[in-house]
């Protein structure tokens, strides 16, 4: 009897233990995710507020408001849908990328870029792009990057992971990564691609190869990516939202990589610095 007494208290004891550690975890989760609730949704706002209030003065500064237009938009799709702390998160990030993208606009209007943002997700060893270089991608097409905005450069990438992939920050001809970042999936020849555009170059220290499996970390730059490689300014790509592609249906790999899908399209790459 006593023993079975002593069973019964050890048991309620635990059951009570094991109830309140449960009680105290789902408490703590409730409040994790109230708070990347919170986070997301201060972000976003103040997105909105730029997005809202700013036009572009030329190609490159209407075309990265447009970008963080879509990130704004993605950013309030995923807040919509959370449900938890990771996914809030997710919805930061986009909020961030889209506010990456408004210091990048403001910067070519000759406007304050305002309070540093956080980094983005692998933006310090993503690295950035130092140099123009120009690679032709076969069917007569070429791909730009440049640490600069131009009328030929127009579309800005504050630099990052897209699909577990780093994409250096800089200015380019078309945005080589909106599929990726659209399907979450890297088509054939994202390694070609980017030996061909980085290799050598001083602001991406590390290999295609490197990239593609992941040990490529530390390789980029650990200062501050400046939105012209000057060295000032964006902090550390996020992942994680949509945006569109080429608008032809095919996306931006669909011509560079052989859009008719009969693989005509291969690279022939050809420098041109």
């Amino acid at each position: 009897m006593t023993l079975l007494l002593i069973a019964v208290v050890v048991g309620g004891a635990v059951w009570l233990i094991s109830s309140r550690g449960k009680k105290n975890a789902a408490q703590l989760e409730a409040q994790s995710f109230e708070d990347a609730m919170a986070e997301a949704r201060r972000w976003t706002e103040r997105l909105g507020g730029q997005v809202m209030n700013l036009a572009g003065t030329d190609t490159a500064s209407s075309q990265a408001l447009a970008d963080a237009a879509e990130r704004f938009t993605a950013a309030n799709s995923a807040l919509a849908r959370a449900t938890t702390a990771t996914q809030a998160n997710l919805a930061r990030e986009s909020a961030l990328e889209g506010l990456h993208y408004v210091n990048a606009a403001r910067e070519i209007m000759g406007l304050p870029a305002g309070p540093e943002l956080p980094p983005l997700e692998g933006q310090r060893k993503a690295g950035k792009v130092t140099e123009k270089r120009t690679v032709e991608v076969g069917d007569g097409q070429s791909l730009t990057a440049s640490p600069h905005a131009s009328e030929e450069t127009p579309n800005y990438y504050p630099g990052g992971m897209v699909a577990g992939r780093p994409v250096p920050a800089g200015w380019y001809s078309r945005p080589w990564w909106a599929d990726a970042l659209s399907t979450g999936v890297w088509m054939m020849g994202y390694s070609m691609m980017f030996n061909a555009m980085f290799a050598g170059m001083a602001g991406v220290g590390y290999t295609a190869a490197a990239a593609e499996s992941g040990d490529w970390a530390g390789g980029g730059l650990d200062g501050d990516l400046g939105v012209d490689g000057a060295g000032e300014g964006i902090g550390e790509l996020g992942e994680g939202g949509d945006i569109a592609a080429d608008g032809d249906g095919e996306g931006f790999f669909g011509g560079l990589f052989g859009g008719d899908g009969d693989g005509g399209g291969m690279f022939d790459f050809d420098f041109d610095f």
